[in-house]
């Protein structure tokens, strides 16, 4: 009867091994097949991505697939600028129930995949992020999205879906949702947007009212849907924009002469308004003309008297010098007005109020100069002013429109600019809290591990989503230092200065790749740079410091196996935990690699150090 017995255990265990195997190796066949469709080789994988059926998915460290270390399941599928050419399997994944009740990451921007979505998306129920802008999508979104209980973050921007969009204001949990630049219609949902931290459907076809925004999102959201209205498009809704039934009572309740009678006179009120506005223009800008010939021929300071180091460009100095802020009188200078680009820019803001106002000189570097403006209504603004940039007028305005939608709470985007052929003008809000260079450098030095950790994870986020918006346009930072990392009023970070260094200074950028605008290396540059910031954080020391340079002396400790000593002494003496110290150390090794190719993405990146982050919150509440 023992004997028995053993058997059965035996015979039970090899079944058991047996059916751990058989999932084990479906998934990696799954996964291989995914791989080759979305490659679009001929069923082959692509050269730039290996996965071999001979390893395994996580301890043989496939490209782009993460896995949870406790039970080895697969939690992320990051494939992002791949360069793609397949098609969209998604249903091969959500119908495998192991890969479906753990993955809750799957992104594939910027590639050039087609197909849609299937239906079977909803048997992912863990998906927190489904990321699939860039491509060359289509079709109708599938109903089962709005099942997808526990998404987050959706973007299908860029893409060319069509169709009314499933009813996802029924996700409680979804805190971004990008889908610009499409060929949706239909109404839109009536979402929550004090939830949403990213919201865009701007260039598609919705019609009909706008939820209620509550001013949580700009015009800029909703623009390019040209039967779209309401709130906070300028645009207020008619009866054609009504739902059917309350157009048809207004119908009935009105007879057509009196109809015909209000649309004439719109017509002849609008000629009257074209007429005077037409006026207005030629006397504001004969007035401007005027005060630009005043200003240059008055007496004081320019611009071009005061000399400021370079690396203090970016930097807000308590001790500056005084200087008139104003712009030469060539031909055709004041050919337009300042074209605000933001909803948040200070009240009728216009160029000849920046032509007048008081101006300080707070920094000076190789692309330009940089003002601190007190306007007339009390209001500080900082103006960015650029000088022999080999970018056309027309690319330059381009880049400005580009940049403007690509909208983050942790990145300070222009509020304006003015573009002539020889000056280039860009307004940003004033920060008072300075940098992060001052916050590090400075005296006395208050900030902890854990702010430090935050600060890291917040600047990786926006970094990454800046790099996925703008990458594919060839826009980068190219110029990311500590001093370009500005603390707004919550002394939270904000990359400042995003794409407005020239591409010729990009190439020669020691932060990274000399390589070709096209190439995607160009990214691996604010990699570099990020890199960098990060030693900052970890040692509090100088990047340049007494003639020696940050990146090689951390190295070198390192290699002599006296990896304590990099360490900020502020931080040894707070307790910091040395594991997540050291964790965040590696990542930064592998962002400043000499080689670009050997770098991490910024979306990799974001995610090592969200891990970091998320174990020190963790020890934080056990020792509570």
């Amino acid at each position: 009867m023992e004997r028995i017995s053993t058997w059965i255990v035996f015979a039970t265990s090899l079944f058991l091994l047996h059916m751990t195997s058989c999932v084990e190796y479906e998934v990696k066949t799954t996964l291989i097949q995914f791989l080759a469709q979305v490659s679009g080789k001929d069923g082959q994988q692509n050269s730039t991505v290996v996965w071999k059926q001979d390893s395994d998915p996580c301890t043989g460290l496939w490209q782009g697939v993460h896995c949870d270390p406790q039970n080895m399941s697969i939690k992320w599928l990051l494939l992002d600028k791949l360069n793609f050419s397949g098609t969209l399997d998604v249903a091969m994944l959500c119908n495998l129930q192991p890969l479906a009740a753990s993955l809750t990451y799957l992104s594939l921007d910027g590639n050039k995949i087609s197909g849609g979505i299937a239906s079977e998306v909803g048997n992912c129920k863990q998906l927190t992020r489904l990321h699939l802008s860039g491509n060359q999508l289509a079709g109708y979104l599938p109903s089962s999205l709005a099942m997808l209980n526990n998404l987050k973050r959706l973007d299908i921007s860029n893409n060319q879906f069509y169709g009314p969009l499933p009813n996802l204001s029924r996700i409680s949990g979804l805190n971004m949702f990008l889908a610009q630049n499409n060929h949706l219609e239909g109404t839109i949902p009536a979402f929550d947007f004090s939830n949403f931290d990213q919201f865009n459907v701007s260039f598609n076809k919705f019609r009909g009212h706008i939820p209620k925004v509550h001013g949580y999102f700009s015009a800029d959201s909703f623009l390019g849907n040209p039967d779209l209205c309401g709130d906070p498009l300028p645009k207020t809704c008619s009866d054609q924009h009504m739902p059917l039934s309350e157009a048809q009572t207004s119908e009935e309740s009105k007879g057509p002469s009196k109809e015909q009678i209000l649309m004439y006179s719109g017509y002849a009120a609008l000629g009257v308004i074209i007429v005077i506005f037409a006026a207005l223009k030629l006397c504001i800008r004969k007035k401007v003309e005027n005060r630009i010939e005043a200003l240059n021929n008055g007496v004081g300071t320019t611009a071009g008297d005061v000399e400021m180091p370079s690396n203090v460009s970016s930097e807000y100095k308590t001790e500056v010098s005084r200087s008139e802020f104003s712009v030469p009188s060539e031909t055709g200078m004041v050919s337009q007005s300042l074209v605000v680009l933001s909803t948040a820019a200070p009240i009728e803001l216009r160029l000849e109020d920046l032509l007048r106002a008081p101006a300080e000189l707070i920094g000076r570097g190789k692309n330009g100069s940089l003002y601190k403006v007190r306007l007339d209504n009390g209001i500080m603004v900082v103006v960015k002013r650029i000088k022999d940039w080999s970018i056309s007028s027309h690319d330059f305005k381009q880049r400005m429109r580009i940049l403007s939608q690509a909208k983050h709470p942790h990145v300070l985007a222009p509020l304006a600019f003015y573009c002539s052929k020889q000056e280039k003008l860009l307004v940003y809000e004033y920060q008072q809290n300075g940098s992060l260079f001052k916050l590090l450098h400075g005296t006395p030095k208050t900030i902890d591990w854990t702010s430090r950790l935050g600060i890291a994870a917040t600047t990786a986020e926006a970094l990454a989503f800046l790099h996925q918006e703008l990458g594919h346009h060839g826009i980068i930072h190219g110029n990311l230092k500590s001093s370009n990392i500005l603390l707004n009023k919550n002394m939270e970070p904000c990359i400042s200065e995003y794409g407005v260094m020239d591409m010729d200074d990009q190439r020669g950028s020691p932060f990274g790749s000399p390589n070709d605008a096209g190439s995607l290396d160009i990214l691996k540059g604010d990699v570099y740079g990020f890199g960098v910031i990060l030693l900052e954080l970890l040692t509090g020391k100088l990047v340049k410091g007494d003639g020696v340079d940050l990146t090689d002396w951390v190295q070198s400790v390192v290699r002599e196996e006296w990896t304590g000593e990099v360490f900020d002494k502020s931080l040894i003496s707070e307790y910091a935990s040395e594991e997540r110290m050291v964790n965040l150390l590696q990542v930064a090794i592998r962002c400043v690699n000499r080689s670009p190719q050997s770098r991490p993405t910024m979306n990799q990146v974001a995610l090592m150090i969200n891990t970091i982050k998320e174990e020190e919150e963790k020890s934080l509440i056990y020792e509570v």
